[in-house]
C-alpha cells in the first residue's frame, strides 16, 4: 500500500461527521486501498473502566454470513464418540493429553480457537500459560467447553465470534470481507452491534459505546452511529 493510495482515501471521509452505519459500510469498501481481500472490522470504545471486574465486558456472537476466513479449530477431548465429532465437524486438531504434551513440549499453539470438554479443563492448567496470553483457553462464557463438540465446531467454522474487551477498554472484531456485499455486510455489523449492546455490564453507567468505528484492514477509519 502506498501513502499516496491512503491519503486519496482518507478524503473521502469526513472526519468530523458520525455516519449511518449503511453509510460507513458504502465508504469502507470505497476506501480499501489493499490489494488483498481485505478485512472489515469495527472497533468500539467503550464507557467502562477496563480495571473493575464487575465491568468486563465478553461475549459471542454468530454472525449470519460469516467472517469470510475458516478459522483453524482444535479439539481437545479423551473421548473417542468426542474425537470422531469433532473431526466430522471440520476441526483440524484433535486430541487429548498427548496433543496437550505437544503444545507443552514446543510452546506453540497453531490454531485460533480451541474447544475442550469439561474433563479436559484440568488437565489444560499445564498449557494455560500458552493459551492464555493468546486468548486461547476454553471458556464457557465464550462457548468453547462443553459436551456438545460437534455443535460448538460448526459454530466457529460458521463464524462465529468471540470478543471482549482490551485493556484500554476497547473492542474490536471482524464483521466481514470487503468482497462481501453491502447487505451482508450490514446484517453482519447490525448482529455484531446488538450482541454488544446486550452484555453491557450493569455496572457501567452512562453511554455504553463511546465511539464506534469500522475500518477495513490498512484503510481509513470511518466513525459511525452506534
Amino acid at each position: 500500500m502506498s501513502g499516496k493510495k491512503f491519503v486519496e482515501a482518507q478524503k473521502l471521509i469526513d472526519s468530523k461527521k458520525s455516519y449511518s452505519l449503511e453509510e460507513a459500510i458504502a465508504l469502507a469498501k470505497k476506501t480499501s486501498v489493499a490489494k488483498f481481500d481485505a478485512t472489515v472490522e469495527i472497533h468500539a470504545k467503550l464507557g467502562i473502566d477496563p480495571k473493575q471486574g464487575d465491568q468486563q465486558v465478553r461475549g459471542t456472537v454468530s454472525l449470519p454470513n460469516g467472517t469470510g476466513k475458516s478459522k483453524k479449530v482444535a479439539v481437545f477431548t479423551m473421548a473417542a464418540d468426542k474425537e470422531k465429532d469433532a473431526k466430522e465437524a471440520g476441526a483440524d486438531l484433535v486430541g487429548g493429553e498427548e496433543l496437550i504434551a505437544t503444545i507443552a513440549s514446543s510452546g506453540k499453539a497453531d490454531f485460533e480457537v480451541a474447544i475442550a470438554t469439561p474433563d479436559m479443563m484440568p488437565k489444560l492448567a499445564k498449557i494455560a500459560k500458552i493459551l492464555g496470553p493468546k486468548g486461547l483457553m476454553p471458556n464457557p462464557k465464550t462457548d468453547t467447553v462443553g459436551v456438545n463438540v460437534k455443535a460448538m465446531v460448526e459454530d466457529q467454522k460458521k463464524g462465529k465470534v468471540a470478543f471482549k474487551n482490551d485493556d484500554t477498554g476497547n473492542v474490536h472484531a471482524i464483521v466481514g470481507k470487503v468482497s462481501f456485499d453491502e447487505a451482508k455486510l450490514l446484517e453482519n455489523a447490525t448482529v455484531f452491534m446488538d450482541a454488544l449492546k446486550r452484555v453491557k455490564p450493569s455496572a457501567s453507567k452512562g453511554n455504553f459505546i463511546v465511539k464506534a468505528t469500522m475500518a477495513t484492514t490498512m484503510g481509513p477509519a470511518i466513525v459511525f452511529n452506534a
